[in-house]
């Protein structure tokens, strides 16, 4: 498994007490699948994505990422592996308003060490995979949301990661571009052989997604088989 959560509890304080965000978590996620999850505001989604992230480090429970416990990592270990192995798709893209499309994926190739030449034509070939090779001179204001989500995804896969995070990738799109968003998702998830999370509130778009897991009160249901 690329990803594994295995009875991961995560609490946060609450007055006197502590509320708990997570309540032993079990979820397997293979190379090349994508699970959504699914659930209301404030049922742990975004606890579980942070989570996998290694964002945040749960109260029990372990958490391995391409093979490697990250159980005991430092914080310094933990940054590296994230650079190298976990892509993240925030719900906002953030991208930086002086730079191309082009620009905002070779920074992250760049980061990692690798020359600006490999890392423009890394650049080029994901744009052309998210369908935006043409539009790669032009800045996050010359762009259309659903463009700028794309950039956002490309972005994530520049340093090729075997684990794929993305939070709410439709939240602030329209229903026909959502629709084409997960169809992206989707598709680059079994190209890249990425093993992917997806966490939406939304159930619109999912018919092509392998599998879906519910959230309730910080419990992960997952279907004992994929769809």
């Amino acid at each position: 498994m690329s990803l594994a959560l295995t009875d991961v509890t995560l609490t946060y304080p609450d007055g006197e007490g502590r509320l708990t965000a997570l309540d032993q978590v079990g979820l397997e996620v293979p190379k090349g699948s994508l699970t959504a999850v699914v659930g209301p505001s404030g049922s742990g989604k975004s606890s579980l994505l942070a989570v996998a992230a290694t964002l945040i480090t749960p109260d029990a429970g372990t958490v391995t990422v391409d093979g490697t416990p990250t159980t005991g990592l430092s914080r310094g270990e933990l940054a590296d592996l994230r650079r190298r192995r976990i892509g993240i798709v925030f719900q906002q893209a953030n991208l930086l308003p002086s730079l191309t499309a082009a620009e905002q994926l070779q920074v992250m190739a760049q980061i990692d060490g690798r020359k600006p030449r490999t890392a423009r034509v890394r650049a080029m070939e994901l744009l052309d995979a998210v369908g935006l090779a043409d539009q790669a001179h032009r800045r996050p204001h010359q762009l259309s949301g659903g463009q700028r989500q794309r950039v956002n995804i490309a972005r994530a896969l520049m340093n090729d990661p075997t684990v794929l995070l993305v939070d709410e990738p439709t939240s602030a799109l329209d229903h026909e571009r959502g629709a084409a968003v997960i169809d992206l998702i989707t598709r680059l998830t079994h190209r890249q052989a990425t093993a992917t999370v997806l966490v939406t509130h939304d159930r619109t778009h999912l018919s092509a997604v392998d599998r879906i897991a519910e959230v309730h009160d910080g419990r992960l249901r997952v279907p004992a088989t994929p769809r």
